[in-house]
C-alpha cells in the first residue's frame, strides 16, 4: 500500500477511505517523568506536544478533555510544560491521568494519535512518528502542501481541523468557529486601545462625546463576534457582506447592514457557507459600496477570508487615507495578504494618521480559553477514532472522510 499527499482536500474533491495501523500503547524507550495506570489492553496513546510554531501559546488538549480520554482507557501522553503558555499546569495533566515524559520526541515515538494546535514547525522530528499513526490539527492544508504530502510518504493519516464540513453533526468539532469567534472579540479590543477615542457616548460637564462608529468588513463569525463586543463597549456599529443572506444575523447582534447596490444574482458563498472568490470588476463595486462607511468610520475590522486564495482588497490605499486621523484598522486576514492595501503582516502601520494592525494568529493571545475551546472541538473528533479505546478509522463517516487530508491508498 501507499500514501498520497492532501490533493483531495485541497481540490475540494472528497478523500477516499484510509485506513492506519492500530498499534498498542507504550511506554518502552520513553523516560516518564511521571506515571499513571496502566491504560486498556491494547489502547491506543494519544500525545501532546508544545507547540513549535512562533507565537504559539495554545496547547491541543487541556486537562478536562485528558480526564475524558483516560477515563475512556485510552493512554495520553504529554509532553512536560505543554500548557504552561495557556495557563494549564503539568499538575493538572498528571491529575487527569496523563503520563508527562520530557521532550516532544518521547511524545512522538510513543503516540499513536498526535494532537497539534498548528502545524509542526520542526519538520524533523516527524521522523521519529509512528508508521500508521495519526495527526489530528490545524495544518493549513492549502498552504502546506509539502508538510502534508511528507506526512503521506511517512504512511501517516492527517485530519485537518479546518477542513471539518459545516453540518449539524459536526458543530461541536468546528474549530474554526472556535477560533473565529476568539478572534472577533480580541480585534475589537485593539481597536478600543489603538483608537484615538472611547468607543461610547459620553454625557459630561465638559459636554457629549458621541460614540465611536464602527465598521465590520465581512459577517462570518469572527464579524459577527467583533459586532457583538462593539455593540456592548456602546459603539454605533455597522456591517457588509457580500451574502445577502446574513443580514438577519448582522441585524440580531444590533447592527446596520450596509447593502451593495445592483448586485447581480450571482452566488457569492461556496460550499459550507463560506465566501468565495469572486471576478476583479465584482470587488472594485464591492470597494464603491464601502467607501463612504469606511470613510465614515472610527474602527474598521476587516474579516474576509477565502479559503486557500489570497485575501481580497477590500480597502485600497486612498480609501485607508480618506479615514479620519486617529482612525484605526484592524486587519483579520493579515496573514494571508490582508482586506487592506497598507496592511504589513504583523505589524503596526500609520499612514496619514490612521493606524493599520496587520494581526497574526489572534486566538493565540487569549490562549487558555482559546485552548479549552479547540480542546473540545479536538476531543469531539477523536470520539470519531476510537471504538473501546482502540483506533478504528472508518473514512466512510462523511466527516472523517471531509477532514482526512493524507491517507493510505487501497
Amino acid at each position: 500500500m501507499g500514501f498520497t499527499g492532501a490533493q483531495p482536500w485541497l481540490s475540494h474533491e472528497r478523500a477516499a477511505p484510509c485506513f492506519a495501523a492500530i498499534l498498542p500503547w507504550t511506554s518502552d524507550g520513553v523516560e516518564l517523568l511521571s506515571q499513571n495506570p496502566e491504560p486498556a489492553p491494547n489502547a491506543s496513546a494519544v500525545g501532546v506536544v508544545t507547540e513549535t510554531l512562533a507565537g504559539e501559546k495554545r496547547v491541543a488538549l487541556v486537562p478536562d478533555e485528558v480526564a475524558k480520554l483516560t477515563g475512556r482507557g485510552l493512554g495520553v501522553i504529554v509532553q512536560a510544560g505543554a500548557g504552561d503558555r495557556a495557563a494549564f499546569r503539568d499538575e493538572q495533566y498528571g491529575a487527569a491521568g496523563a503520563s508527562l515524559v520530557k521532550s516532544t520526541n518521547e511524545v512522538l515515538a510513543a503516540a499513536d494519535v498526535l494532537t497539534v494546535v498548528r502545524y509542526p514547525s520542526n519538520r524533523d522530528q516527524l521522523e521519529l512518528l509512528k508508521a500508521g499513526s495519526v495527526v489530528v490539527g490545524l495544518l493549513d492544508p492549502f498552504g502546506n502542501r509539502e508538510f502534508l504530502e511528507s506526512l503521506g510518504r511517512r504512511e501517516i493519516t492527517a485530519f485537518a481541523m479546518e477542513a471539518i464540513p459545516r453540518i449539524t453533526r459536526a458543530q461541536s468539532m468546528d474549530a474554526l468557529s472556535s477560533m473565529s469567534t476568539v478572534a472577533g472579540y480580541r480585534a475589537v479590543l485593539l481597536a478600543a486601545v489603538a483608537a484615538k477615542r472611547m468607543f461610547p457616548m459620553l454625557i459630561t460637564a465638559a459636554g457629549t462625546q458621541p460614540p465611536c462608529r464602527v465598521l465590520v468588513l465581512g459577517a462570518g463569525v469572527a464579524g459577527l463576534q467583533a459586532l457583538a463586543t462593539a455593540r456592548r463597549l456602546g459603539a454605533v456599529t455597522q456591517a457588509f457582506d457580500t451574502r445577502p443572506e446574513v443580514r438577519e444575523q448582522v441585524q440580531s447582534v444590533g447592527a446596520t447592514f450596509i447593502e451593495m447596490p445592483e448586485l447581480e444574482e450571482e452566488q457569492t458563498a461556496a460550499e459550507g457557507g463560506y465566501a468565495k472568490e469572486m471576478s476583479a470588476e465584482f470587488y472594485r463595486r464591492e470597494q464603491d459600496a464601502i467607501r463612504q462607511a469606511v470613510s465614515a468610520a472610527d474602527a474598521v475590522i476587516t474579516t474576509a477570508l477565502i479559503p486557500g486564495r489570497p485575501a481580497p482588497v477590500l480597502i485600497t490605499a486612498e480609501m485607508a487615507r480618506s479615514m479620519k486621523p486617529g482612525s484605526v484598522i484592524v486587519d483579520l486576514a493579515a496573514e494571508q495578504g490582508g482586506n487592506c492595501e497598507l496592511t504589513q503582516v504583523g505589524e503596526t502601520v500609520e499612514d496619514s494618521g490612521v493606524t493599520i494592525l496587520g494581526t497574526r494568529n489572534l486566538a493565540s493571545e487569549l490562549a487558555t480559553q482559546a485552548s479549552q475551546m479547540y480542546s473540545r472541538n479536538v476531543f469531539s473528533f477523536l470520539e470519531l477514532l476510537f471504538n473501546e479505546a482502540r483506533m478504528e478509522l472508518n473514512l466512510e463517516d462523511e466527516i472523517l472522510r471531509a477532514a482526512c487530508v493524507t491517507r493510505q491508498e487501497p
